[in-house]
């Protein structure tokens, strides 16, 4: 088929859609399909349309609706059209989702915040990472730890930094921090709290090669988020084989399960202190963390995704 793949975030972005965007195109060019990779659509011939993120992305899939009413359509849902718009904007959200032969959702809780007649057309399709190219070799004179999320409400960026701050005086922590700054009260924040805690180091935004060599010598990783649609770092550290510490929200718990071991009530920093303290002085429980990693690996394989993907597609353009 001719898919027009619609995301939001332009080219030079580095942002969770415009990764989703690239690799789905990847895994579907590979599956044998053709694949056009647009913010937005103008018209242009297609057998069926993939749009990442309702909202954003509403006007590109009302222009395709209005061109084709009877068109293959399947929706990728983001984070925020699900713990945002579905309550700021719900008419236009409903609407644009009702449009869908089919939904994409990236963990196994997101249903449970869509309305009933929605969730029988949604699909779970985990993000998936590669490996690293070789083995990890964490740092040995500090307990560096990391933290790899954009500057921007969402991601409660600093919840790290501020459990670092809590930690004993004796303790060998330190919160190396990869991220973009949304605005330059973000940036200036990173830059205060540099230069008053020596714990955290905040290197900006950073290539993915850059990524991949912290996950090779980092000790673990924390997801702070308030809210997240199902974030690729988790998989990408899972896969690397990095012990993650996580905020209980739902779009960490439904990526992890439940019985994960790894978690601190959102915006809790002394309870994040008391984990990253455990992981410092209790190799056991690092262990405990890598452990249940290592069993949800299998779930994030390239083949996996790209056949779940491509299974939704296909059935989509036979209903279509």
């Amino acid at each position: 088929m001719q898919i027009s793949l619609i995301t939001p975030a332009v080219k030079q972005s580095k942002n969770g859609n415009r990764t989703t965007a690239l690799r789905w195109a990847r895994l579907l060019r590979a599956a044998g399909h053709r694949v056009r990779l647009d913010v937005d659509y103008h018209g242009e011939a297609t057998d069926l349309m993939l749009a990442i993120h309702v909202w954003r992305s509403a006007a590109a899939i009302q222009r395709y609706r209005d061109r084709q009413p009877d068109g293959p359509l399947v929706i990728g849902l983001g984070g925020t059209d699900v713990n945002t718009f579905l309550q700021s904007d719900p008419e236009r959200t409903l609407r644009i989702m009702a449009m869908a032969d089919a939904l994409i959702c990236l963990h196994d809780l997101i249903g449970e915040a869509l309305p009933v007649p929605f969730r029988k057309k949604l699909h779970v399709v985990r993000q998936s990472a590669l490996p690293l190219p070789g083995p990890r070799r964490p740092a040995q004179r500090r307990f560096d730890i990391c933290v790899i999320g954009h500057l921007r409400d969402e991601k409660d960026p600093f919840r790290t930094a501020l459990a670092a701050r809590r930690l004993p005086s004796h303790s060998r922590l330190r919160v190396i921090h990869l991220g973009k700054a949304h605005t330059p009260e973000f940036a200036n924040r990173a830059i205060a709290e540099m230069a008053a805690n020596s714990r955290y180091l905040w290197l900006g935004e950073v290539p993915g090669w850059r990524v991949r060599r912290e996950l090779a010598k980092t000790r673990l990783m924390v997801i702070s988020s308030n809210q997240e649609g199902g974030a690729n770092v988790v998989s990408e550290a899972i896969v690397a084989g990095v012990p993650v510490i996580a905020s209980d929200i739902a779009g960490n718990v439904g990526i992890l399960g439940r019985d994960y071991p790894g978690y601190y009530p959102v915006r809790d920093e002394a309870a994040l202190a008391h984990l990253l303290e455990r992981a410092e002085i209790e190799p056991a429980f690092l262990d405990l963390l890598e452990g249940h990693g290592r069993k949800l690996e299998p779930l994030f394989l390239p083949a996996r995704e790209q056949a779940a993907l491509t299974q939704i597609v296909n059935a989509a353009a036979r209903s279509g």
